[in-house]
């Protein structure tokens, strides 16, 4: 089989159209028909019902798109990997990071790597722990900055720093001390993510061991600023690294106090995706990364952190 026809035949599956993915193309249509039913023919398969209405895929038709989708990713790194090679360097970088991290170190972070990498497209993406799991899981992104997962061996990864957990509390609440032991916070009203990983599996087991029951008032699955709100308003108490909180505590709408106890840190490393081909330049992106990073915690933008890894 023709692997252009194979991608031809996707893109008329997704438009529904053999018009409109000739337009898309910059062929004429009857160019791309004879594409199509000489695909059909090599398969011998009908793939499409043809209509007034468009082009409408068959039973068989869906299940071989399922196939042809690979074909097509295939493809398309197979082309970056040419265009990296004749370029010198990464034709596209794609970066992950979770939403505290990401507010952090994505403003200097495109900025040194549009400097170290002139010619490459810089793609940076925001998600919750599970979500940027999933993207280097499914090779959907070629780096992941993120916090340490329960199951670390999901990808190849490089310790980068390590910062201390801080509880969230509203600003009149009436603890003294500037720290607070974990057998405390996890008696206090709690705003929790719902997923049983991360975070929420950490405070879970502090509760355990401490032999109490978590009090979780609110579960909330999105990002910390909005969590931050709810903690704002008096809804109950929270936790995260100090750079969530850092701008609201100097505002005074709410106190970050750091956690004391077993687990109270938690490791930031960057990821690399296994299944996606090895980004050409991965070394010097992650140096990138390291260089940034290292940056923000000797400036104090990165604020909390209690040591950057070797």
């Amino acid at each position: 089989m023709d692997p252009e026809a194979i991608e031809y035949f996707a893109l008329v599956a997704r438009t529904g159209s053999i018009s409109k993915a000739a337009a898309v193309l910059g062929i004429e249509p009857s160019t791309l028909a004879r594409h199509i039913g000489r695909l059909e023919d090599d398969a011998g398969l009908r793939l499409f019902h043809r209509s007034g209405r468009g082009m409408v895929l068959t039973d068989a038709g869906a299940l071989f798109l399922e196939e042809a989708d690979k074909v097509v990713e295939s493809l398309a790194h197979a082309r970056r990997v040419a265009a990296d090679l004749a370029a010198g360097g990464p034709s596209q970088i794609v970066i992950a990071a979770q939403p505290t991290i990401a507010q952090v170190t994505f403003g200097p972070l495109a900025q040194a790597l549009r400097l170290r990498f002139p010619r490459a497209r810089v793609r940076l993406i925001e998600g919750l722990g599970h979500q940027v799991v999933s993207w280097l899981q499914e090779g959907k992104t070629d780096v992941a900055v993120m916090y340490v997962p329960p199951n670390p061996q999901i990808a190849d990864y490089d310790l980068l720093l390590q910062e201390p957990l801080h509880a969230f509390l509203p600003p009149d609440h009436g603890h003294q001390t500037e720290s607070m032991d974990v057998e405390e916070f996890v008696g206090l009203p709690l705003i929790l993510p719902s997923t049983p990983h991360g975070i929420r599996g950490l405070v879970e087991g502090w509760a355990q061991r401490a032999g109490k029951r978590l009090r979780v008032v609110l579960e909330h699955d999105g990002s910390t600023f909005v969590t931050r709100r709810l903690v704002q308003f008096g809804h109950g108490c929270s936790i995260g690294p100090l750079a969530a909180a850092q701008d609201d505590c100097q505002r005074g709408l709410l106190r970050a106090v750091r956690l004391a106890g077993p687990d109270t840190l938690r490791a930031v490393a960057i990821f690399s995706a296994r299944n996606r081909p090895s980004l050409r330049g991965l070394h010097d992106v992650h140096q990138t990364i390291r260089q940034v990073a290292s940056e923000l915690v000797t400036t104090g933008a990165w604020p909390g952190v209690e040591r950057m890894a070797g």
